[in-house]
């Protein structure tokens, strides 16, 4: 299983609902990632896709205590483990938010992080993977500006699955 995330210097992730900055690099990073697979996201990260919809191409779990609202198109469960039962076998991404993260985070081996050279006021983090053991970058793609910002693609992998 694998997560995909944008963060900034603190590892945070989000403000109220949305991301903490949108780099065009970024959103096509995370497109060509996760086209044909599958999305796990919470119920508030699928609200904040375009529309409020799945995104195109990709099917989206959404995990939720909350009773099944909104858009069509996405399998709906209420438990990790019933959601991590419908998912054997398929190419998996989580997407978010943070308790989706943090839910699926030991069940990840593999971590694509865009790391955003700022700071920003946040109310969402993502834990720091450069101080968990286990860990280690496979990958960066070297620093890329944008809309006045530095940003960097990294892979980490937890050790042994290379």
């Amino acid at each position: 299983m694998n997560a995909i995330v944008a963060v900034d210097e603190n590892w945070n992730i989000g403000r109220d609902g949305g991301l903490l900055a949108r780099l065009p690099g970024d959103l096509k990073y995370f497109r060509e990632k996760t086209l044909g697979k599958t999305l796990v996201v919470g119920r508030k990260t699928l609200e904040s896709f375009p529309g409020g919809k799945p995104l195109p191409g990709r099917k989206t779990v959404v995990l939720s205590r909350a009773a099944r609202c909104g858009a069509e198109g996405c399998a709906w469960y209420r438990s990790k483990e019933e959601a991590l039962a419908a998912l054997a076998g398929e190419d998996v991404f989580v997407a978010g938010g943070e308790a989706i993260y943090r839910l699926f985070l030991e069940d990840c081996d593999t971590f694509y992080v865009t790391k955003i050279y700022a700071r920003f006021e946040a109310d969402r983090s993502f834990p720091n993977l450069d101080r968990m053991p286990g860990l280690k970058v496979a990958w960066h793609s070297g620093a890329r500006q944008e809309n006045g910002l530095s940003y960097e693609f990294f892979q980490y992998q937890r050790s042994g699955n290379d």
